[in-house]
This record gives C-alpha cells, sequence and structure tokens, in this order.
C-alpha cells in the first residue's frame, strides 16, 4: 500500500542522484585540461614583447633598429608568411636562427613552453595582412 500523499516528491535513490554528477565529469575534466595547458593571449603578448619585439618590432615589420641591423622580414607580409611552415616557426623560435657564416640572427627563445612557442607562432601568424 502506497502512503505518500500527491504532493510529496518521491524520493531518489543515491545511484539517481550521482548519475546527473557522471555527466558532468568528462566535461569538467576537458576544461580543467584545457584551462591548464592553453596559454592566455595575455601571455603570448607579454612573451613576444620581452623576447621579440627588439627585433620584429611590435606590429611584426620588423621595423626597428636590430631588425633592420638582421634583415627581420616583415610578418604582415602575406608573401613572406607564405615562405615558412608553423613547424620551421616553431624551430627557429626554439633553437634559434643562423647565417651561413654561422653568426647568431635570431637566440632561441629562453624558457618558454612548447605550447607557449606554439602561442607564438600562431600570434606571428596573426599579423598577416
Amino acid at each position: 500500500m502506497n502512503f505518500r500523499t500527491y504532493n510529496e516528491p518521491k524520493l531518489k535513490t543515491a545511484t539517481q542522484q550521482i548519475k546527473p554528477m557522471k555527466n558532468l565529469t568528462p566535461i569538467l575534466i576537458a576544461a580543467l585540461t584545457l584551462s591548464m595547458s592553453s596559454v592566455r593571449a595575455g601571455d603570448v603578448k607579454e612573451i613576444y614583447e620581452k623576447s621579440c619585439t627588439k627585433c620584429h618590432g611590435a606590429d611584426g615589420k620588423g621595423d626597428t633598429k636590430m631588425g633592420k641591423k638582421v634583415n627581420v622580414k616583415d610578418l604582415t607580409d602575406a608573401k613572406v608568411q607564405a615562405e615558412f611552415t608553423d613547424e620551421q616557426a616553431f624551430k627557429t623560435i626554439k633553437e634559434g636562427k643562423k647565417d651561413k657564416e654561422d653568426k647568431i640572427l635570431m637566440k632561441p627563445i629562453e624558457g618558454a613552453t612548447d605550447e607557449e612557442i606554439k602561442a607564438l607562432v600562431a600570434h606571428s601568424r596573426a599579423f598577416k595582412k
């Protein structure tokens, strides 16, 4: 015999109460992973300003004293951007660049993670007009 009245809510079992949480778990894990592994836009701009603007300039044109000295290419030029792949840019940022006489044209970036270097590559691609 059922003594419950129409106004009383039906009680859920413990399993029924936990089920909605199970559905959220993968979403929460994915969100946490992305937030921990991705580099924020502000961080990339700060790294670029600290490590790259002396030669490449804030606008990516390379129109700086050092940029002219080492013949930095204009990253706003679509033709220049087409001359290199993301992988080549990543390698250059990570390892630096030397000329044929083994003279350093670009020092390797210090203390940057692979994720930060990938973000710098994307940042440099954003200069293209």
